[in-house]
């Protein structure tokens, strides 16, 4: 029998929003492919240093020591080919990070890949793989710059999430960008007790929900928040449609237009998802932070 993907948390991951492969990116489009393959051949010693997912997919995998199985499995899924994987593998095993499972597809979209490697979560700094994936239905972000990494121990696994657009669907945020703030307040005011339609990471917070389940609330190595612009009275559908999913989340924050990157640190997120570059701007200097991008049938495309 092969082995089963379906119970675990699968993360996919390019290799240039794991490891810092700005430079090496240059190279690509200022001299193109050849010149990107022969300089990562070249240089296939040299170790590439920590990117922006780094931090997240470390602790992340942390989690599997507490289990006989594998709870979290970790894929790298890169548009680099064969050949120049070697400098990546080496500095994945450099750095002591227990991914076993890869695929590289020689410069061609590598979204079709996703569902057959069961994929929860795909962070790439790839717009177009990231749009791909968030067309098909998989959560997706697209990883932003951050250079502030640390060489702390491991410590609790923190993931913040916006909400409408990323946890929930976009309805409700079509009414507040189309008709403005008073009927988007009526009409979550009118639809307080109706749960909001999943978004695109609604089932990635099952998928944490799940792992929390195994432990006490006190010793879960994953700890959630939502960060988001509402607040009261929007925040009570919020609350029940979180109740109404059965899905836990350890601590919220409705900051009706309160800057979000000052809340983002002192949670100490190991990522930030967020679909508005107005957020995501500022708190990509203090925290790991990745872009929600929206399917491209959206009426907010159009506006």
């Amino acid at each position: 029998m092969g082995y089963d993907l379906d119970k675990k948390l699968v993360i996919a991951i390019s290799s240039r929003a794991l490891f810092n492969l700005e430079d090496e990116n240059k190279i690509f489009e200022q001299s193109g492919l050849d010149e990107y393959y022969k300089y990562q051949i070249e240089n296939e010693d040299k170790i590439i240093e920590k990117g922006t997912g780094f931090r997240l997919v470390k602790n992340l995998l942390k989690i599997n020591d507490d289990f006989p199985e594998k709870r979290v499995e970790v894929i790298i899924v890169s548009r680099n080919n064969a050949a120049t994987s070697l400098r990546i593998t080496k500095s994945i095993e450099k750095y002591a990070l227990n991914i076993q499972r890869s695929a590289w597809s020689g410069g061609n979209t590598i979204s079709k890949y996703l569902k057959p490697f069961k994929v929860d979560l795909f962070l790439s700094a790839n717009e177009t793989d990231v749009q791909d994936a968030i067309n098909l239905g998989i959560a997706a972000a697209r990883i932003l710059p951050y250079e502030n990494q640390q060489d702390d121990d491991y410590h609790q696994v923190r993931i913040a999430f916006d909400g409408d657009a990323v946890l929930f669907s976009e309805e409700s945020e079509i009414i507040y960008k189309t008709q403005g703030l008073e009927a988007f307040l009526q009409y979550e005011s009118e639809n307080a007790k109706n749960p909001l339609s999943a978004g695109p990471f609604a089932k990635l917070l099952s998928v944490i929900s799940n792992i929390q389940s195994s432990y006490p609330q006190e010793e879960t190595p994953i700890r959630t928040a939502l960060i988001t612009a509402r607040n009261s009275p929007a925040h009570e559908r919020v609350i029940r449609t979180l109740n109404a999913w059965n899905v836990r989340l350890d601590e919220a924050f409705f900051l009706g237009g309160v800057d979000k990157y000052e809340v983002v640190n002192a949670f100490g997120a190991d990522i930030f998802f967020d679909d508005q570059d107005v957020h995501l701007e500022r708190t990509s200097k203090f925290s790991p932070s990745a872009k929600v991008p929206y399917k491209d049938e959206s009426i907010l495309k159009r506006i």
